[in-house]
């Protein structure tokens, strides 16, 4: 796949081999369980989640994250994690030019570097048990702040709040896992002239059996689609632009409780694919590939929409290595 990916996954199970921690069930990818921290203890997570293939030049991309949980109480749990993006592309498309404008970087489409990307606060809280209630609920809260940009590196200035809801189902035995996540990002972004508030959706499924002890295969679907109108105070004024700068013709999101309210559908991207998940009594490893099976949006504002695949916010392939330590 990519050197970065093998090396990342190589240290996670060398370190994993020399721990001893209690497993806990993160199946899959992005989908996740109604499970919280028991009170009083900690986990360990490090993840590496590559994204490749834009559909034009060579794009990769690491998003990197060292995590630490502690559980509050048996139904509440907090955390933090940093973001550590490592981005190598090259991409020679005039049309996709204007999306790895790095400012500053690169203006060629051309870019490697390693980057503190920014950090995560979250909390999550448990209302109903998967194992003594019909279904297990728990709702959570985040914040972000990102200081590069997630597509290409670009320095930016963002603040993401994002409100989370999570399902869970066992069934026989808790062998067959179901868990549904879905959470909305509000984010307000901003870099140079331009300004953006944006309402993004982020839905993942996952099912997953126990084959053997100790070993989980799964299937996981994710969907992310956002909603957004830019503001370029650059461009205010001029044709197909109002006076503030908003592209004309296109609804503005907005977040504000007195102005809650979509802007106009920028993109959307949906992936299917496997996982596998092995525990032992102190810690676990999860590896899981996506396909993106199904992208679009609006073709007027989005010139890297190409058949029924979408490479703005997009790629054609997920693969992630997530390696967790409880004590």
């Amino acid at each position: 796949m990519e050197t970065k990916l093998g090396i990342t996954a190589a240290l996670a199970f060398a370190i994993a081999g020399s721990m001893h921690v209690q497993a806990d069930e993160n199946l899959w990818m992005y989908a996740k369980g109604t499970d919280t921290r028991p009170e009083g203890s900690w986990e360990f997570k490090l993840s590496d989640i590559y994204r490749g293939d834009k559909g034009s030049g060579q794009y990769s991309f690491h998003d990197i994250r060292p995590e630490l949980e502690y559980g509050i109480t048996d139904k509440w749990t907090v955390g933090a994690e940093l973001l550590v993006f490592h981005h190598n592309y090259s991409v020679d498309d005039t049309d996709l030019q204007p999306m790895y404008d790095t400012q500053g970087g690169t203006q060629e489409g051309r870019f490697r570097e390693t980057q503190i990307g920014g950090f995560e606060l979250s909390t999550k809280y448990n209302i109903l048990s998967p194992y003594k209630d019909p279904i297990g609920l728990s709702v959570g809260f985040s914040y972000e702040h990102r200081r590069a940009y997630r597509l290409d590196g670009a320095r930016i200035d963002q603040d993401s709040f994002v409100p989370q809801v999570f399902l869970q189902k066992n069934f026989i035995d808790n062998t067959l896992v179901l868990a549904f996540a879905g959470k909305m990002e509000l984010e307000r972004r901003k870099s140079g002239t331009v300004l953006e508030e944006e309402i993004a959706f982020d839905l993942a499924a996952g099912i997953s059996y126990r084959v053997a002890p100790k070993w989980f295969i799964g299937f996981e679907a994710r969907y992310q689609s956002d909603f957004l109108n830019p503001q370029d105070t650059a461009e205010a004024g001029n044709p197909g632009f109002d006076a503030q700068g908003f592209e004309e013709g296109v609804g503005r999101s907005s977040w504000d409780l007195s102005d809650m309210r979509l802007g106009g559908q920028f993109q959307y991207g949906t992936y299917i694919g496997p996982s596998i998940h092995y525990a032992e009594k102190d810690w676990w490893v999860t590896a899981s590939i996506l396909f993106q099976v199904k992208g679009g949006g609006n073709e007027g504002r989005n010139p890297t929409i190409s058949g029924s695949k979408v490479y703005d916010e997009h790629e054609r392939i997920h693969a992630g290595v997530t390696v967790g330590f409880e004590f």
